[in-house]
């Protein structure tokens, strides 16, 4: 049985795990790309194109959008995917020998996925500010990355609970099965606005249309609907409780 780091050494832990698995996916050139590019290439290729007819509270909404797909994109194919590739590593099963909890390597996985969010937000919000017309306040900046924050709880969630529960060709097969289609109802294309009635109300109760009207409401200063915290608070304790019990029942399976 491992035993916990004091916390000093926790943090040292968590900062080395969290080098080394940023390290380990920096070399894989595509996985950099698709995260750093794929949001603004859908901007460019969706947005631009209307941005001479956008308003510029349109052109905000539009980004905020986009940044909540860049962060379920790296909940799915790198909390979820990236998870179990390395639970088929022999590596992970080492470090599970070695004489500390699995905290700072859960830590480390939870910055890592900050990390190429991040990412994939800077090249998305210089386009942005270059082509379109969004524009927004210190304030609401702010205010948005923490909407962005809370969205991200849910679908980290989710990328876990796929991560630790299915092999490998199995999650990332889950992953890209999931990534449309949620993108798409979550109204992270298509402004919810421009939907049919019957895929409005169905919508309403997916965990990214809420984390995007968060996101957007903060970011813009518009109204948020009333239901849009409680369904990513729901959420994410429904996946939250699956991912616990994935991980736990992984680990019960690797000590057996």
């Amino acid at each position: 049985m491992s035993a916990p780091a004091r916390p000093a050494g926790a943090l040292r832990l968590t900062w080395l795990h969290t080098r080394y698995q940023v390290v380990e996916t920096l070399r894989v050139p595509v996985v950099v790309v698709s995260t750093a590019v794929f949001p603004a290439l859908i901007l460019a290729v969706f947005v631009v194109p209307q941005a001479a007819s956008m308003s510029p509270l349109g052109a905000t909404a539009a980004v905020a959008q986009l940044a909540v797909f860049s962060a379920m994109s790296v909940s799915l194919f790198t909390h979820g995917a990236g998870t179990a590739e390395d639970r088929a590593l022999p590596w992970d099963t080492h470090l599970r020998t070695l004489p500390v909890g699995a905290g700072p390597r859960f830590a480390a996985r939870v910055l890592m996925g900050a990390f190429f969010t991040v990412l994939g937000l800077v090249p998305l919000l210089v386009l942005a500010a270059l082509v379109t017309d969004a524009t927004t306040t210190p304030a609401r900046f702010v205010a948005g990355l923490g909407g962005l924050l809370l969205a991200g709880l849910p679908l980290l969630a989710m990328g876990l609970a796929i991560g630790y529960s299915v092999p490998a060709k199995a999650a990332l097969a889950l992953a890209q099965v999931l990534l449309l289609p949620l993108a798409f109802a979550g109204g992270l294309f298509l402004p919810p606005e421009a939907m049919p009635d019957w895929l409005a109300a169905i919508s309403t109760w997916t965990p990214t249309r809420a984390g995007r009207d968060l996101v957007v409401g903060a970011a813009t200063g518009t109204h948020v609907p009333s239901t849009a915290l409680p369904v990513v608070v729901g959420w994410t304790v429904l996946l939250g409780v699956l991912a616990v019990w994935a991980i736990r029942r992984d680990q019960g399976r690797r000590f057996r």
